[in-house]
């Protein structure tokens, strides 16, 4: 019973939870979790893990796929070899950071979740995962000792220390590796010992091109060795590639032919740059490099590519490459076609929707209309003459002179045409504050919902119409049956025949008149009753009860301001009885009926309107809101990324597709392996992707 009283209340009064995890990151985890048999709980391990984070069809010739299951130490928060959904958002959540990848990074070293490193637990993870033929390298260092202290004044590091010391730790590698290899100290080491140094320290980083032809930097001065300063120069510019990057794309828009020269990239490098100018060594070895298969020095975006895209393999590849390039595009074209289809029959869904909450609400509240129409159609202002002294009055007159079912009278034309009416309304408000709306936050200016009102007023006048004039003539025609003995009570077939398809649209101009004001201050007002008023957020759910009174009380101004177009709007349809003054124009009408009974009478009937417009779109609005929840769009994924999708970023500063978090996984690892190439490959036991820290206490939750 508690259960029942708790799903009603939350079903009236609308539910607030706390912010969860978003529906693609809980299905990615649904889709590459595990379930436990005993407890029917889902869980990853570590190869589940490795699953989720890094797809299959991307491209691992750069970093081994195997090595993101180093990354599943820091989503096992608990150490206990298995993550949970809690754990899985925490990663999420740790990947959306901007600055995701170091403090990833950090989080694996900080062991214990204190907040800092510490060096022992450092070096034995380092030691641990370092290839057992890696070129040493000294922590006691004077560099090192800047960062960490000296061997008698160890201090732990805090993420800020930890990431400035990553920032430089492949320079002094490198440095470090040049001095091993200068056996005479001469501040030379033959090319294979450079080739061995920048495979150990950057091969992560750079393309199959440049690491292929790494000894030939020797080639760009007279000697058969390399320099410490070539090492650096190298060194500077695999650093700075996308402002190299930047430059030629720059340089290469600027020329005629798409070619540029060693000076043509200098100089738009001065014109760009403020401090980072390159060197004239830098230079030679960007062009010594992509010129390989160019010796004439005019060099295209494609040559420089070979170089910059750490995705470049080899010649042989670029007739895969421009396949892939085909079936991008052939994919995105079905992509199109799919994306224009699932619009069209998600315009078909609101429309059925609308239909449905838009005949729930006239149905609800037809006696008040009828009530309102034939309080609207009263001419004389002589008490002799008046049918009816006030709305109770006029219902209690119909029930006894027609009986109950005289209140809804005219219902089933109303039903019928009710539903396009309502469903094109909603649908084109809803169409038009999607186009104008914020991506993410769904906010809106303030104009621009009054234009998606004022628009979705307008374009139901096709269906109003002809439904009003019809609706009006039968709620009429039971008081003129009453009070003129002889005449027929017409179907709403005759009268329809009888108009024909000009007459169906008599007054149409009136009813746009009313139609577009009401929309258009109906639906910003019941938008913001609900945001501002009621708190509706993405974690807080609306109830029944908040709805209808959102939508009722917006209902209120709009209807009662509209009334003077609506008694225009009946009297031009309603047929003039002998006697009475026949209405030619909407001016006509208005200047005839000010003339003849007062400015008072543009208000006839305003509170039965108000009765009747109000909570009528209140169960409208609401019964459209809670048909959405019950029946969702099927496929209403259509169109949300997926986790495929090139992993490097292309030359010209194009972006990589793949999703953010996937980037900031392989970014993290890109950092991690600064400290060696060896990080995460497997060893013995076989099967195992990385080696746990043995004996160093459990690992609590991370700061």
């Amino acid at each position: 019973m508690a259960t029942v009283k708790g799903a009603v209340k939350e079903t009236l009064l609308g539910t607030t939870r706390e912010p969860q995890l978003s529906q693609q990151a809980k299905a990615t985890f649904d889709d590459h979790a595990t379930k436990d048999e005993d407890t029917g709980d889902l869980y990853m391990t570590e190869e589940n893990f490795v699953d989720a984070i890094a797809p299959k069809n991307e491209d691992y010739h750069k970093i081994k796929r195997e090595q993101y299951a180093i990354l599943f130490q820091v989503a096992d928060r608990r150490g206990a070899g298995q993550i949970n959904l809690q754990d899985w958002g925490t990663f999420e959540n740790l990947l959306a950071k901007p600055d995701a990848e170091y403090e990833i990074a950090f989080r694996l070293f900080d062991v214990n979740g204190t907040g800092t490193v510490k060096y022992d637990d450092f070096q034995k993870l380092y030691n641990l995962n370092k290839g057992s033929d890696s070129i040493p390298f000294d922590w006691n260092c004077e560099w090192a000792t800047l960062y960490i202290g000296g061997k008698k004044h160890r201090h732990d590091m805090t993420y800020p220390q930890f990431s400035q010391m990553l920032r430089g730790l492949q320079g002094e590698r490198i440095r470090q590796a040049f001095h091993l290899f200068d056996k005479d100290g001469d501040g030379y080491i033959d090319p294979e010992h450079f080739q061995r140094i920048i495979l150990e320290t950057a091969k992560h980083k750079l393309s199959d091109h440049l690491l292929e032809n790494l000894h030939t930097l020797c080639n760009i001065s007279t000697g058969s060795k390399i320099s410490y300063a070539n090492v650096r120069a190298f060194q500077n510019m695999i650093r700075e590639m996308d402002l190299v990057d930047l430059v030629i794309r720059n340089a290469t828009n600027k020329s005629e032919d798409g070619k540029i020269t060693r000076t043509d990239f200098l100089n738009e490098a001065a014109r760009i740059t403020r401090f980072s100018l390159f060197t004239p060594m830098e230079a030679d070895i960007l062009f010594h490099f992509a010129g390989l298969d160019e010796p004439s020095g005019r060099l295209s975006l494609g040559d420089f590519a070979k170089v910059l895209d750490a995705s470049w393999k080899s010649a042989y590849m670029f007739g895969d490459q421009a396949v892939k390039v085909v079936s991008d595009r052939a994919e995105n074209a079905t992509f199109s076609v799919q994306n224009i289809l699932h619009n069209v029959l998600e315009s078909a869904h609101h429309f059925a929707l609308g239909s449905i909450a838009g005949a729930f609400g006239a149905f609800m509240v037809y006696p008040i209309d009828l009530v309102k129409t034939r309080m609207q159609n009263q001419r004389s202002q002589r008490v002799g003459e008046m049918l009816y002294k006030n709305s109770i009055d006029c219902v209690k007159k119909v029930v006894r002179n027609e009986g109950f079912t005289g209140l809804y009278s005219g219902v089933l034309p109303q039903l019928v045409g009710v539903a396009p009416e309502k469903a094109i309304k909603l649908t084109v408000n809803d169409l038009i504050r999607t186009r104008f709306s914020e991506k993410g936050t769904g906010k809106i200016w303030w104009p621009y919902e009054i234009l998606a009102g004022g628009s979705a007023g307008a374009c139901q006048v096709v269906f109003t119409n002809p439904l009003e004039i019809v609706k009006i003539r039968l709620q009429v025609q039971g008081e003129i049956a009453k009070n003129v003995e002889g005449v027929p009570k017409r179907s709403a077939m005759w009268i329809v025949k009888n108009l024909g398809l000009v007459g169906l649209y008599k007054g149409a101009s009136a009813c746009l008149a009313r139609d577009v004001p009401f929309s258009a201050i109906y639906f910003p007002t019941y938008n913001h009753l609900k945001r501002d008023f009621f708190g509706e957020s993405p974690n807080k759910k609306l109830g029944i009860l908040q709805l209808l009174t959102a939508g009722a009380i917006a209902g209120m101004p709009a209807a009662y301001l509209t009334t003077p177009f609506d008694v225009i709007k009946t009297r031009l349809q309603v047929e003039a009885r002998k006697g009475e003054t026949k209405y030619t124009s909407l001016r006509h009408c208005a200047r005839t009926v000010y003339a003849e009974e007062g400015f008072k009478a543009f208000f006839k009937g305003g509170p039965a309107r108000i009765l009747r417009s109000s909570p009528q779109f209140a169960f409208t609005l609401a019964g459209y809101e809670v048909l959405q929840g019950l029946l969702p769009m099927p496929g209403s994924d259509v169109g949300k990324p997926t986790a495929t999708g090139s992993m490097e970023p292309g030359v010209g500063l194009q972006e990589a597709k793949a999703p953010l978090p996937y980037l900031r996984s392989r970014n993290a690892l890109r950092i991690i392996l600064d400290l060696d190439e060896n990080f995460g490959r497997p060893k013995i036991p076989a099967g195992k992707s990385w080696l746990p820290l043995p004996a160093l206490g459990n690992k609590g939750p991370a700061s």
